[in-house]
């Protein structure tokens, strides 16, 4: 969160399954979709939060099968947990704010005595989070047994049912929407307050999202009916929560129009990206634009033209120089020309290429050099490089594009390919 100096743009907080993360959906196309607007558009200046019920083990897993951007941070185990950049750092002041009337000894003796209630996983119980799994017509009775005897032993508990199936029992304090109070009133005292907030969810454990004074809210199209329940009870009349007509991030996508928040258009529904008409000079947009190029053309999914690979040649610098993440200097150039042998070599396979954390940064009057991760997933295989990129405007106007002087690329530790011939960029 100390990435920005000054107050977001932006702050998008999401739940993860069934939102941001479309289960149905094996080609991942709405979260590619987002993921593209979200780096050509918001983070260099924006916030993104991921708010989740899963603890730390199972969203990691989530994140080696899922193509997901990197958070700036991350709400976890149902608003029990917040983590804070790459390392996930947690926040030791939220910790401190949670122990109050929270025995985690006691939460145990009193659920033992409930045969109904069956512990969910052990990576699922945490520090402040008990869970469990029950059957749906037996759960409302439950809640209100325990939060009794709960409250008769001295705890100040919150017990949420959430999925049709899931029980969590937290602090008083905790929960999505508490952890998502507390982000914000962090960054007030910072002096960096969003400019806009907009809370993404389709479950019971997402409704607290939704309360908070100010902030957008999204349901997606696949909401939950516990969701649309408490919406029609409690936020029925509210204007700034919606019920979107498109599922998970494409839902999302369809709220950050709605609501006027910023760009909205996805540079993957961009039918030809070379037809793109910018205000100003994006960097992030053009490296986004020139991996999706990559992509659709090894895909087959744009013709073998001249005309693209003349354009190709017109944005590189003759002089140019890429560093493959094996050592081996090239020039621009020569990587242009090989773009002719690769042509369709992917048409009808799994492959798609995303890029995560794109950050710019002016170095000079005319040039940017840009910062990301380039991920790549072919069938099974997932290969990701720490990238650089040196682009410059100098002789160039805004409808020309930045010129790519030079491309410099390492492998992500643990993310090499085995056959490193057959990365090209």
């Amino acid at each position: 969160m100390d990435r920005l100096t000054s107050a977001a743009r932006l702050m998008i907080v999401s739940d993860l399954d069934h939102t941001m993360v479309d289960h149905h959906d094996p080609e991942n196309l709405s979260l590619l979709r987002f993921n593209a607007l979200w780096e050509a558009n918001y983070r260099d200046n924006s916030l993104l939060v991921f708010s989740t019920g899963r603890s730390p083990t199972l969203y990691k897993e989530l994140r080696k099968e899922k193509p997901m951007l990197t958070p700036d941070s991350t709400i976890m185990s149902v608003g029990t947990e917040i983590t804070y950049g790459n390392a996930m750092v947690p926040d030791d002041g939220w910790e401190t704010f949670l122990n109050n009337k929270w025995d985690r000894k006691i939460v145990t003796e009193e659920t033992s005595k409930f045969p109904e209630l069956s512990l969910q996983s052990e990576t699922e119980q945490r520090p402040h989070k008990v869970s469990f799994y029950v059957q749906k017509e037996k759960a409302q009775d439950i809640m209100r047994t325990l939060s009794k005897r709960l409250e008769e032993r001295g705890l100040d508990v919150k017990i949420i049912y959430s999925g049709g199936m899931d029980l969590d029992i937290l602090p008083q304090g905790a929960g999505k929407g508490q952890a998502l109070a507390y982000l914000l009133k962090k960054l007030k005292s910072e002096g960096k307050l969003p400019n806009n907030t907009l809370a993404c969810g389709d479950s019971g454990n997402d409704a607290e999202l939704f309360s908070i004074p100010d902030v957008y809210g999204v349901m997606v199209a696949n909401a939950q009916e516990e969701l649309l329940q408490w919406h029609a009870a409690n936020a029925k009349n509210n204007p700034k929560v919606i019920h979107a007509s498109e599922r998970c991030a494409a839902g999302i996508i369809q709220a950050i129009g709605h609501f006027n928040l910023g760009p909205s258009t996805s540079p993957r529904d961009v039918m030809d990206l070379s037809d793109c008409k910018m205000d100003n000079f994006v960097p992030a947009y053009e490296v986004v634009k020139f991996y999706l190029f990559f992509e659709k053309w090894r895909r087959g999914e744009i013709e073998h033209s001249e005309h693209y690979l003349s354009n190709l040649k017109a944005v590189c610098r003759p002089s140019g120089t890429f560093v493959h993440p094996s050592g081996i200097e090239k020039s621009l150039q020569e990587c242009v020309a090989s773009f002719r042998t690769c042509h369709g070599d992917k048409q009808g396979k799994q492959y798609r290429i995303w890029v995560d954390q794109v950050l710019p940064a002016q170095v000079g009057s005319d040039s940017w050099l840009v910062s990301f991760k380039k991920w790549e997933l072919s069938g099974e295989d997932r290969r990701c490089c720490i990238t650089t990129v040196l682009l410059s405007s100098k002789n160039k106007t805004v409808a020309d594009g930045l010129t790519w002087t030079h491309v410099h690329q390492t492998w992500l530790h643990g993310a090499a390919a085995s056959d490193s011939a057959t990365w090209f960029y």
